[in-house]
């Protein structure tokens, strides 16, 4: 019989503590700090997202239930509850932003090759929307909404071939979306997908500007001048292809070169789509394909909520917040990851299952995650999420 180490520790063990450290180190993080270092916060907190704790609380009391085990998991001691909350308070967020960069730098080129893209395309394809997250307002005064309502939204850049997201912001409920492009360093030669609340002709032109590709729905009242017309495949839902140029005298200013409509019916749901791109040589089905790609942002913030602990708050404090939301994209990734480098069927969803009653476990992890059969006829249907065969 195995009797090494828990599953808990076992799954740190395919991360490179250094590069943790290197994060820690860079905004100083333990810096006169005894016990209760940044790497023992993240454990907690990642102990939580794994287990599906619903607090601070519950996680304490959920490890002071298993004290024998807790040194041989990576976490020393139990601490207190107001340990932990005052570390999520004050300890900069930046710190697992930062680390969350590291481990989508390792997962995302096991995602590039992935066959679920349906496109036949060597661009790098970007879904850029954002989330709302209500909250209470006299908890959390600083997330300013509505005027009785409390919300942060997450603005989230996402790699449509691996689901993975690359860049995230979060701001309080009231700023628009499209400020956020502001934000965005554009990747030459990549394509960003967007619904029309990022139509800014401004903002469009910095992508023309750096060399990428945009994709947009257009808003009904745009004016535009149509200087040329090609065929297009009608029996393919194409309603027609053009080149424009926009005709409003601020648009026009604002983005002074020619743009392209594409105009598509979507027979499935019954509804015509017209989309405006700066990319004038892909195919005109291509573009449209394109912009149905977006919809794996949409199922990758579904997938978040349903699965990871960000809807409930842990922390009143903007630090607190983004700290833990973090965390839950750290743990997101590392999943990932480990799906790929073991080879495993299991979908996102089954392992986090698995690991979440199975942290004190000492069974090794590649057997647990490999070696169990699926049942796919007894098996629970999420078909409404496909992202990493959810």
């Amino acid at each position: 019989m195995y009797s090494g180490k828990f599953v808990f520790a076992q799954l740190f063990e395919f991360f490179n503590r250094y590069e943790f450290d290197k994060c820690v180190d860079r905004y100083q993080g333990d810096h006169r700090i005894r016990d209760f270092s940044c790497w023992c916060q993240f454990l907690y907190m990642a102990f939580g997202q794994i287990t599906h704790r619903e607090g601070i609380n519950d996680i304490i009391t959920c490890l002071e239930a298993h004290s024998k085990a807790v040194y041989h998991m990576g976490l020393k001691q139990v601490v207190s509850v107001s340990t932990v909350t005052r570390a999520n308070e004050h300890r900069n967020w930046r710190i697992y932003a930062d680390y969350a960069s590291y481990l989508l730098g390792i997962t995302r080129p096991l995602y590039q090759d992935d066959s679920d893209f349906a496109l036949d395309l060597d661009n790098v394809v970007y879904a850029f929307d954002s989330t709302t997250i209500d909250l209470c307002l006299r908890t959390f005064y600083w997330a300013k909404f509505r005027k009785k309502k409390g919300a942060i939204k997450l603005h989230t850049l996402l790699d449509v071939r691996g689901s993975l997201p690359t860049f995230i912001y979060i701001t309080d409920g009231k700023v628009h979306d499209v400020n956020v492009l502001d934000e965005l360093n554009f990747e030459e030669n990549a394509f960003y997908v967007m619904d029309k609340a990022y139509v800014d002709f401004s903002r469009l032109y910095e992508i023309t500007r750096a060399r990428s590709f945009f994709v947009v729905r257009a808003k009904e009242n745009l004016r535009f001048k149509c200087l040329k017309s090609s065929h297009v495949a009608k029996k393919k839902g194409l309603r027609c292809d053009q080149l424009i140029r926009l005709k409003t005298p601020k648009s026009a200013g604002d983005y002074p070169v020619r743009l392209r409509r594409v105009k598509y019916y979507d027979q499935e749901n019954d509804v015509l789509l017209v989309f405006l791109t700066n990319n004038l040589e892909a195919k005109a089905l291509t573009i449209a394909m394109l912009y149905k790609q977006r919809w794996q942002i949409e199922l990758f913030f579904k997938w978040i909520k349903q699965h990871l602990r960000i809807l409930v708050f842990w922390g009143h404090s903007p630090n607190a917040v983004k700290t833990q939301v973090w965390i839950a994209i750290c743990t997101y990734l590392m999943v990932a990851y480990i799906k790929k480098v073991l080879k495993t069927d299991h979908s996102m969803y089954e392992i986090m299952q698995i690991l979440s009653v199975s942290t004190f476990s000492k069974e090794p992890i590649n057997e647990l995650l490999t070696n169990l059969s699926k049942n796919n006829e007894n098996s629970e249907s999420y078909n409404q999420l496909t992202m990493f065969d959810l």
